[in-house]
């Protein structure tokens, strides 16, 4: 048995296979675990809805091909934001994530990603960071309920583009079932249009956070960089995680041609190597203290 997990984000595969060739693919690649995606398409959003038989449907899915989904990427609240001023616009917020919580209860997830979002189509101002942070209690009250922990994805707007930002929250709502699940490809990207330092930006999570996103990026594009390709220092950014005790992993990337399963085992096994070293003890380039930063 690892010491760690590693997951694959869904949207990695393509989106016409069902769920049983899902798992049983990432299983096949040498992943531990499938991240599901509630984003802003109807089609997602739809499995919100699922009814006890479909639920327990995918449960028995999960049991036959041997590989679960433990995670959700809730992805929504950028159409449906928690800090807009509609009113209906943040019903609909609220009712996504009790919906979701329940899901991920009902399917044994731990985590739900929680988009870092204010607003994203709606201007920012004092009255959406407001109702922002109103809500967020009501979420983790949902969660603190079934057990289910939230944890804040950073983004690549300025809202939420660090841990030290995501922190503000977690120490505001100070509830234990809410915490930081950082993007490492967003963290490094932040930090260099800042000239900071991305790895030391996670030690402000220490104790909070609770899984990581391993995604590859470059300044100013954050998506579709394949692994190897990007400015993400991914030995010292992984081993400044493992260090504060992070043991849950999740590779982000998305399929972009029909080299998908040759892409995703090419991730798999470069992340793996630098995971393989973190738990047997070797330097990977990453751990950090106080007095280092």
């Amino acid at each position: 048995m690892r010491d760690y997990l590693l997951g694959l984000y869904e949207k990695a595969m393509p989106g016409g296979i069902g769920w049983s060739e899902k798992l049983r693919t990432a299983g096949e690649a040498g992943f531990d675990y499938v991240e599901m995606s509630i984003d802003e398409t109807d089609e997602k959003q739809a499995r919100l809805d699922m009814d006890r038989t479909q639920r327990r449907e995918l449960l028995l899915t999960m049991g036959r091909a041997g590989v679960p989904i433990r995670s959700i990427c809730l992805s929504a609240h950028r159409k449906y934001p928690m800090g807009s001023p509609d009113p209906e616009t943040r019903r609909r917020s609220m009712e996504i994530m009790e919906r979701a919580v329940e899901l991920a209860a009902d399917l044994g997830v731990r985590t739900i990603q929680l988009a870092g979002y204010d607003v994203y189509y709606e201007p920012h101002s004092p009255e959406t960071e407001a109702l922002f942070a109103e809500n967020l209690v009501r979420a983790a009250e949902m969660a603190a309920r079934e057990g289910v922990s939230l944890g804040f994805e950073t983004m690549e707007t300025p809202f939420m583009d660090t841990v030290a930002k995501a922190m503000r929250y977690v120490s505001a709502v100070n509830s234990p079932y809410l915490g930081v699940y950082p993007d490492i490809g967003n963290l490094s990207n932040a930090a260099a249009l800042r000239h900071t330092d991305a790895a030391a930006d996670l030690l402000g999570g220490r104790g909070h956070l609770l899984a990581v996103h391993l995604k590859e990026t470059v300044p100013g594009k954050y998506r579709e960089v394949p692994f190897g390709t990007g400015a993400v220092d991914f030995p010292r950014m992984i081993g400044a995680a493992w260090s504060l005790g992070v043991r849950r992993y999740v590779t982000e990337l998305w399929r972009v041609d029909d080299e998908w399963r040759e892409a995703i085992c090419d991730a798999r096994a470069r992340m793996r190597a630098i995971l393989d070293d973190c738990a047997a003890g070797l330097p990977a380039g990453g751990v950090l203290t106080e007095r280092s930063t």
